[in-house]
């Protein structure tokens, strides 16, 4: 999944559990969940891109997920705490972060981040690779905004 579907779902569930005790699993898990679900994001077909290429539209990606977010509090969550739910995007991206430093520049203590992460990344190319995105985090708020 996009940084910014992982962004929003962590937003999501820092605008409804205000636990870090509970909220931190959960975002971890959340993480899993959404990979394992068939999407697309910046590192499909890598292969294809250069180095530049990918590492831009990773950065754009981060950047879009965290103005989404703060979109979504404002116009569906406003008592959410910001620098709690900026916490909660981190968290709920954690996985990626990890992986980084070992995809983007090959730093070895980072390899075992990639290996877990592979075990459920599950890719599928555009347009069904972001629709299906689109139509979780999409279902997602809805929930969240109703209960």
């Amino acid at each position: 999944m996009t940084a910014t579907g992982h962004a929003l779902i962590g937003t999501v569930i820092a605008a409804k559990i205000g636990n870090p005790a509970l909220s931190i699993p959960i975002a971890l898990t959340s993480h899993v969940i959404a990979d394992i679900i068939p999407h697309w994001d910046t590192a499909t077909n890598r292969k294809k891109k250069t180095f530049k290429k990918l590492f831009i539209h990773s950065f754009i990606d981060v950047i879009l997920g965290f103005i989404l977010s703060y979109l979504l509090i404002v116009s569906f969550f406003p008592k959410t705490n910001l620098p709690y739910a900026f916490f909660m995007i981190i968290v709920s991206q954690f996985f990626d972060w990890t992986t980084a430093p070992y995809y983007f520049f090959k730093i070895k203590a980072f390899k075992w981040a990639y290996s877990l992460q592979k075990l459920f990344d599950n890719n599928l190319d555009l347009p069904w690779g972001l629709a299906t995105q689109i139509v979780f985090v999409a279902l997602l708020v809805i929930l969240a905004k109703k209960f």
